[in-house]
């Protein structure tokens, strides 16, 4: 069967195996099938029409091996499916032992041939990847067919800790999965009509029977499974193993060897929707005499007899009995159902053995990642660790420090910073160049006939490095993940670090020398070792000079079918020099910078001044272009894919603009450097081809009632995306969602030490004891709480003048006596009651200078003083100074710009960037006027961060638990900030410096976007866009009386604003296409504007309207008084414009309750109209407070 053909379909992996049909006589004769491995978790001689034949449609019409039969997915690279042949003596004497241990009566057990099938990490298809904040479940079952001179064996092995889940979606619900065989359709004796084969169901629509494969056996090893499926008798039927009870001491099986890897990736699966079909519970047959006498069973359906053979001995010829022999297997996959897998940038190219992706002219990489030629490249990631410093006797821990990078690659030069490096550690970490200098390796400056390393193997792969301090021997690793290139063109990575580093005083300067390094390429591994000196200098002049040795090795998967692909030079050297670091204390910032060159190994690095300038990077070629060299030192720069010029000067090509369309239909092209990007338009989708947008159906199970999670009383189910939802305990509960159990709060100590508590189910109540007065929260034996410093100080001042007399004290003349406010803080404004002076205070009642006026007259004292001037650090240099005065500030494609405005017109010649944030994708902006804080959400690595327009780096306040952040809303008078999330389905609260988190709310949201406050009357708007049920809600800005003021006449609802000094509340609705307001207290409605066409984002100023439009690209002015358009500002660069928000010089005046000393409140202290409540974070330290108050 050498030249046997193979056939590649979609979705299925074929192996040539002989059906041998043996006579009596010795002869035979020869037919050859194809044996079809599909990733749904089973096997088949024939090809199956759909999806729809067998998902929920068993038996199928078609011949089916189901070890594991379910709409199974293992598209996301970590599920995968394996298959090998083997002969091998050990395996087959081990297979024989199972087969023997579960039939005790066969004599000679001596298998020839198998196949061995594993089907590894496989996941639920359509299992939710983010939203529920828990890793996917997944399962690794087994699959052996196995082949004896007289009959032929399955094994299935299912061990009980790599079974994770027991049902799949399939039309929108959840079906148990499928294990068992069927013959499929058969030709009838008794008509040209084909009927159902037999079929051997091993499981039962009970998803019990699922979970009873781990723990259950037939062969006396629970999980594992042996069933005869074939034999020399012309009425075979499967027969099952006969030793249904477990064997003592016999361990549990386990999958302890994973076979050669046929499949990295599953391929292309369909989505066709089934149709269930019932089967009765099963019976199992004795052990006695399985094919006559039945009995019931927790297990196994009756042995249905399969009729006659299509092939029939006639009564004069002799026997005839079929035998599979797995002899020969050959599969390769081809590029017709795998190019989706390479780079847009890639041709797939087939071989003898398989495919392989190849990067077209003007790009490299290998082939599943491609960059253009000479274009600059970024790498974004995290950085976490566990680091002793010198002597430390605990560890400085950190996690999920932004990493950021970027290289130069025409002239090799790469420059890395890491953020929010504590000073315990950061000046330690300096040497440590290299911990970032991987992306200098990556795509460091070719030298002829050498290749920096994602020229070979792309930007998938793990790097582990062990670094060895001399002469203290401290020892640190370096564990990194690559996850290659994203849809913004960024290298991903993830760093983890682990041990101890020599300590570097915070005042002490480090420099390291030129070094070069040894890279050594094999298969699917490259490593390298070097040592590496650096000094460091103290500010005495005294330098200390250290060294380190550096061992690293990178793993990757490259293609074996190109021979051409392993043709790269065994040893490379890099060469690194030019190096640079710095700690920048007030930023918690470190920095490295570095030169780098691959090439021949040699002893000493030097400069020539007749090589060519393509190899030294002195060649004068925009950082956008790439250098060809030519004869001798002659050189052309030529601009990299995406961009135009003469190579000198390169300017991004807007493919957007150029190429009208293309995206294809419902899809927005979004311009980006060098590159474009399309996107589907909101309610459609891509297709498996990532190109193609059709129109999204989820199903929601929280609406249908057709989930898993717990009763409403203890659990809620929350819709996220595409069919899927998270289950969630109420408060007072915990539990997965699946299952909830009450919280026993008063095992925690939440009351006050002098209150009692009682727990109840979902909550509990607390209740001071006798003796004392308050809430159970705050308890206390006197009705008169502590009084605050200025209290205190008018106390005293009073005091002093009135002799010891308390009765009525009065000041004499010229004493100053302070006036409190009615939460005991300062007053802003003081005055001297004899001198008739007045000046203003600070919060601790000191006197701004320069604040004091004569008589009769006030100062204009805000809040606790006028504006300082500014000192401080100068602006960095992502952040450009704000213009006086008032401005717009609106995001766009990876920045914040501002247009000055005067009165109600837009400076637009004025517009400026505010702030570069070229790795992000900028959507909802807020700014502090307290504080001149800008602060914004960003859903590429899903975060809110913050900025001071008056210098300082750009700050993450909230990194985790958090997925889609698309509205924020300031609070600058009790110095909080509420944000909505789209995929988590909830409003959440923290302070502006994102502590203290709470969910206010989780229940009854769909798609929550824009979100405002109006915090002098503590009132919270927001709006969901849900298209089944779109609204506008508000509640109190504690979380209380929440109520729908808008539902009817919605569609998109998208930006939202609140204007303070009329009382209205206008939103954009894309759907509808339209700008409306509605008065909060009146409910009367009106329309502003129509006709316009896909608004995001909506502020409000004066009399003016200001919003964002996704199509036009643009920001608009509408004149709500006049009730049209008034102007329009047309960004240079032409993309998406999303959030938009003004900035103020000052804070309007106002107050409050929870202005003055954070109400009194421990931690959050959240207004509502009438008075505020104290509310505590949902990570608690066991110190904080609850409490409400009105007044």
């Amino acid at each position: 069967t050498a030249g046997a053909q193979t056939v590649c379909w979609i979705s299925f992996m074929h192996i040539s195996l002989m059906l041998i049909m043996i006579r009596n006589d010795k002869n035979s004769s020869l037919l050859t099938f194809a044996l079809q491995v599909n990733t749904n978790g089973f096997v088949s001689t024939a090809k199956p029409l759909a999806e729809s034949e067998y998902l929920g449609n068993m038996p199928a019409s078609f011949s089916i091996i189901a070890a594991f039969l379910g709409d199974l997915d293992t598209s996301d690279g970590i599920g995968k499916v394996y298959v090998r042949q083997d002969t091998s003596p050990d395996i087959l004497q081990k297979i024989a032992e199972q087969i023997s241990q579960a039939f005790p009566n066969e004599d000679e057990v001596e298998p020839t041939h198998a196949v061995i099938v594993t089907w590894e990490k496989v996941a639920p298809q359509g299992a939710p990847e983010r939203g529920d904040g828990s890793i996917k479940q997944r399962n690794t079952f087994q699959l052996v067919l196995t082949s004896m001179e007289m009959s032929t064996y399955a094994i299935l092995l299912y061990p009980k800790d790599d079974i994770q889940f027991f049902s799949t979606h399939i039309e929108g619900a959840n079906e148990p999965v499928e294990a068992g065989f069927s013959k499929g359709a058969i030709k009838s004796w008794f008509s040209w009509n084909s009927v159902q084969g037999p079929y051997y169901r091993i499981t039962t629509d009970d998803e019990d029977s699922i979970k009873d494969l781990t723990e259950l056996t037939n062969s006396g090893r629970p999980g594992l499974w042996v069933y005869e499926i074939g034999s020399s008798a012309p009425d075979s039927s499967i027969t099952p193993g006969q030793v249904v009870t477990p064997e003592e001491g016999v361990p549990e099986p386990s999958v302890s060897e994973v076979p050669e890897s046929i499949i990295s990736e599953s391929l292309l699966t369909q989505d066709y929707p089934p149709d269930e079909q019932e089967t009765p519970f099963p019976e199992i047959p004795s052990t006695d005499n399985p094919s006559l006498n039945w009995q019931p069973g927790p297990l196994h359906p009756p042995h249905f007899q399969p009729e006659k053979s299509e092939i029939q001995p006639k009564a004069s010829n002799p026997q005839v009995f079929c035998l599979l022999i797995f002899a020969v297997f050959s599969y390769f996959e081809t590029c017709s159902n795998n190019r989706q897998k390479c780079s847009h940038f890639a041709d797939c190219r087939d071989y003898a053995s398989g495919y392989c992706c190849h990067c077209k002219p003007g790009f490299y990489g290998n082939g599943k990642d491609c960059v253009a030629d000479g274009k600059p490249q970024r790498m974004n990631g995290k950085v976490s660790g566990r680091l002793y410093v010198g002597n430390m006797t605990s560890p400085v821990e950190f996690a999920n420090n932004d990493l950021h990078s970027y290289v130069v690659a025409n002239d090799g030069r790469a420059y890395v910073a890491i953020s929010s490096i504590p000073d315990s550690i950061g000046p330690s970490l300096q040497p440590l160049a290299s911990l970032g200098g991987v992306i200098g390796w990556a795509f460091a400056l070719e030298q002829p006939g050498y290749e920096n390393g994602f020229s070979i193997i792309g930007g998938v792969f793990t790097r582990q490095a062990e670094v060895t301090f001399q002469p203290g021997g401290e020892k640190l690793t370096i564990s990194q993940e690559f996850k290659g290139i994203d849809e913004h063109d960024h290298l991903v990575v993830t760093t983890q670090l682990e041990g101890q580093i020599p300590q570097v005083p915070p005042s002490a300067t480090v420099e390291i020398d030129r070094y070069s390094e040894i890279y050594q390429y094999s298969s699917n591994l490259i490593t390298s070792s070097s040592t590496r000196e650096y000094t460091v200098s103290l500010p005495d002049g005294f330098v200390h000079t250290r060294s380190y040795l550096w061992r690293q090795s990178i793993s990757f998967q490259g293609c074996p079918h190109n021979d051409a692909a392993l043709s790269v030079p065994s040893s490379q050297q890099l060469s690194v020099d030019q190096v640079f670091v710095m700690y920048d204390a007030t930023d918690q910032l470190i920095r490295y910078a570095m030169s780098n060159k691959i090439g021949s190994i040699k002893i000493k690095d030097s400069f020539n001044v007749n090589q060519n300038p393509c190899f030294t990077g002195r060649h004068g070629c925009d950082t956008n272009a790439a250098c060809r060299p030519g004869q001798g030192t002659q050189f052309t720069c030529e601009c990299a894919t995406g961009f135009t010029g003469d190579g000198r000067a390169c300017y991004d090509v807007d493919e957007c603009r150029e190429t009208p369309g293309i995206c294809g239909a419902h899809a927005i092209c979004n311009n980006q450097p060098g590159t474009f990007r399309c996107e589907c338009i909101e309610g459609y989708q891509f297709t498996s081809d990532g190109h193609t947008c059709i129109l999204d159906h989820p199903i929601d199970h929280c609406q249908r009632g057709t989930h898993d999670c717990d009763v409403p009383e203890r659990a809620r189910c929350t819709y996220t995306v595409r069919s899927s939802y998270i289950c969630t305990c109420l408060p007072g509960f915990s539990g997965d969602g699946r299952a909830c159990q009450d919280i026993d709060e008063c095992q925690t100590a939440h009351c006050h030490r002098d209150a009692i508590c009682y727990n109840t189910q979902g909550s509990f109540t607390c209740q001071c004891r006798p003796g004392f007065h308050g809430d159970g929260f705050r308890c206390t034996s006197e009705s008169e709480r502590e009084k605050t410093r200025c209290e205190r100080h008018r106390e005293e001042a009073l005091a002093a003048t009135s002799g010891g007399h308390f009765f009525h004290p009065r000041p004499s003349v010229g004493q100053y006596v302070p006036t409190c406010d009615s939460y005991g803080a300062y007053e802003p404004t003081q005055c001297h009651a004899g001198t008739g002076q007045c000046w203003c205070v600070d919060r601790d009642g000191q006197e701004i200078p320069g604040s004091r006026t004569g008589p009769g007259s006030r100062p204009m004292c805000f809040e606790h003083g006028v504006d300082p001037p500014i000192v401080g650090p100068t602006p960095s240099p992502e952040v450009s100074p704000l213009a006086p005065g008032t401005n717009l500030l609106f995001a766009q494609s990876g920045k914040i710009e501002h247009i000055p405005l005067d009165g109600n017109n837009m400076r637009k010649e004025e517009t400026k960037t505010l702030l570069h944030l070229p790795d992000r994708v900028v959507i909802a902006v807020a700014f502090d006027c307290e504080e001149k804080m800008v602060y914004w959400s960003d859903i590429t690595q899903p975060s809110i961060s913050r900025a001071s327009m008056q210098g300082g780096q750009p700050t993450a306040i909230i990194t985790t638990d958090i997925q889609s952040p698309e509205g924020i809303a300031i609070d600058h008078m009790s110095r909080n900030m509420y944000w909505t999330d789209s995929i988590l389905n909830r409003i959440e609260v923290a302070t502006l410096a994102g502590r203290h988190r709470r969910v206010l709310f989780d229940s009854d949201l769909t798609n929550p976007r824009a979100i405002v406050a109006d915090p002098a009357n503590g009132r919270l708007y927001w709006t969901d866009w849900n298209r089944d049920s779109p609204k506008i809600e508000m509640s109190n800005m504690d979380g209380t009386d929440r109520t729908i003021l808008v539902r009817e006449d919605l569609q998109l609802p998208n930006g939202l604003t609140f204007d303070p000094y009329s009382r209205q509340l206008c939103w954009a609705d894309a759907g509808a296409h339209k700008v409306e307001c509605i008065d909060q207290y009146t409910h009367l409605r009106r329309k502003v504007l129509d006709e316009i066409q896909y608004p995001f984002a909506i502020i409000s100023y004066g009399r003016n309207l200001y919003y964002t439009d996704w199509r036009r690209e643009a920001v608009v002015a509408v004149d709500r008084v006049a009730v049209k358009e008034v102007d329009e500002f047309l960004p240079q660069k032409r993309s998406r414009t999303y959030g938009i928000t003004t900035s103020y010089p000052h804070c309007p005046q106002g107050e409050n309750y929870c202005t003055r000393g954070n109400g009194g409140c421990s931690h959050l202290c959240l207004p509502r109209p009438g008075g505020f409540t104290c509310r505590c974070p949902d990570v608690g330290d066991g110190s904080c407070v609850e409490s409400d108050r009105s007044f």
